[in-house]
């Protein structure tokens, strides 16, 4: 009976670890068989409804299996966050999907993409060597044949500094594999002496490094030589896109359906030639309809493809428009030129003003507008910048409405809204929703991070903008959701903000 007993407790202590599709599952009850000093793992934290969750699934399950063929030590796991709600706090779980590396227990932050390949790099690039020993020509061909890109450094002298820098470069950069080996076992790519090469499936299909032996400029050539003239926009494209050096990204949004597309990308490739390394050129497909999201940031649909945009991601993520929608190399270089040259101006949406706009005791903002009514000197007025999509949004319209009501006869107050989705204004830069700020009759501008009572605007209108200021952290589920996604839990998907993806 005795060792019974002991045999149950065994058991209860060691909670049984489920696997789906090589996906080990973890909750609570198993964290520490999961997570602990002996095990290294990549952890993701997701949301069943969470549409990035979704289109990571496949492609993190294959890197599952990937790595358990090839006998790796590397686990991947997951966690459903919405019912092992204390583990997401404990891990600081602020979006979906949220990955987490695990080595030997302690917590890393996830820097890889999103496809099977980009998460199994990633992962062996934390766990094994910077660059992969390739020992013949064999070894090298194998090794650039089975990547979209890789890079191999070629050298008689490992102590070298071109080998040294080398090595500090492949260890900085998770998302390029690096090889490295002796210039005599180069085969088909023919180097004789100390040299690094790149390889692509695309473009001119090889790249080699002529610059000194400095690690940041070999990372610099790698990562620039890595994206295509032009790159679609997709979800696993995403990550490289945004995640690189170049922040000016032009957009060309086309059908891929429209019987002049080949064409157009060919003149869109031809024109980015002579901006590589300044500015990105990428394509959107208006079909797709994940991409109306964008379209809509920009104030455009799909039937005014193709069409160009230019953005700026630093900053104030500033937008421009080409003066004509002529699609030739002439008229796209000289759009982009003038944009380098700082010549050009930003583009600020703006709705037509509505007849109506201050009938309602809430008074309908543009931008066209909004300079006229928020920053007179006559009134104090409390705005807020919504989204007609965002969940949080809508629950603040009745006491929103409530707010207007109590204050529609006052001589010095004023409750209003913009619709930050179709109109933008110099003054304010609208980086989640809803966003409130009040802007005193004194002029200036102060940001509202209070509660979301009818009780709390009261207090913070009657205190002249005091209580309820100031800048804490934003309040979990702010981030812009996808249209119509349910929110069962109050956080939002990891990079479902198009403010700062584009």
């Amino acid at each position: 009976m005795k060792c019974l007993l002991l045999l149950g407790l065994f058991v209860f202590a060691h909670c049984e670890v489920k696997e789906e599709k090589d996906v080990l599952v973890a909750t609570t009850d198993n964290w520490d068989e999961v997570v602990n000093d002996g095990t290294t793992v990549l952890v993701e934290f997701y949301a069943p409804w969470c549409g990035h969750c979704k289109s990571l699934e496949p492609e993190y399950a294959k890197a599952a299996t990937k790595l358990k063929e090839e006998g790796s030590e590397v686990k991947l796991a997951k966690v459903d966050a919405t019912i092992e709600t204390k583990l997401a706090e404990k891990f600081g779980v602020q979006g979906f999907p949220t990955l987490k590396f695990f080595k030997k227990g302690a917590a890393l932050e996830y820097g890889g993409g999103r496809t099977e390949n980009e998460i199994v790099n990633w992962l062996k690039k934390k766990t094994g060597p910077p660059a992969t020993e390739l020992a013949d020509a064999e070894a090298v061909k194998k090794f650039t044949d089975a990547r979209d890109v890789a890079v191999v450094g070629f050298f008689n002298d490992r102590e070298s500094e071109l080998a040294k820098a080398f090595i500090k470069a492949a260890d900085a950069i998770d998302s390029i594999e690096f090889g490295i080996a002796a210039p005599s076992s180069s085969g088909d790519l023919a180097v004789t002496g100390d040299k690094i090469v790149l390889t692509k499936k695309f473009d001119d299909k090889r790249a080699d490094y002529t610059g000194e032996a400095k690690s940041e400029d070999i990372a610099a050539f790698a990562k620039s030589e890595s994206i295509a003239l032009v790159t679609e926009f997709t979800d696993e494209a995403a990550p490289k896109i945004f995640g690189g050096d170049i922040k000016s990204h032009i957009l060309l949004f086309i059908s891929k359906k429209a019987e002049n597309f080949a064409s157009t990308i060919e003149t869109f490739t031809e024109t980015a030639k002579a901006f590589k390394g300044k500015v990105l050129f990428i394509y959107i497909d208006t079909d797709v309809e994940d991409n109306g999201r964008i379209l809509e940031f920009f104030g455009l649909k799909a039937a005014d493809a193709p069409t160009m945009r230019l953005i700026k991601l630093e900053g104030d993520m500033t937008k421009f428009v080409p003066e004509s929608n002529e699609l030739s190399v002439e008229k796209i270089t000289s759009f982009v030129q003038a944009y380098l040259d700082g010549t050009l101006k930003p583009f600020l949406m703006s709705a037509d003003i509505p007849e109506d706009w201050d009938k309602n005791p809430v008074k309908v903002l543009v931008g066209k507008n909004f300079k006229e009514v928020a920053m007179s000197a006559e009134k104090n007025v409390l705005v807020e910048f919504y989204a007609p999509w965002c969940g949080h949004c809508k629950q603040l319209v009745p006491i929103w409405d409530k707010l207007g009501e109590k204050f529609k006869d006052s001589a010095d107050i004023v409750i209003a809204k913009m619709d930050s989705t179709a109109n933008e204004v110099e003054e304010v830069k609208v980086q989640s929703f809803p966003t409130i700020k009040y802007f005193p009759k004194e002029g200036g501008v102060v940001d509202y991070n209070g509660g979301r009572t009818l009780d709390d605007f009261v207090k913070f209108l009657e205190s002249g903008g005091k209580e309820g200021a100031g800048s804490p952290e934003p309040e979990e589920g702010e981030e812009m959701p996808e249209e119509g996604e349910e929110l069962p839990e109050e956080l939002p998907e990891e990079g479902e903000i198009p403010k700062d993806e584009l």
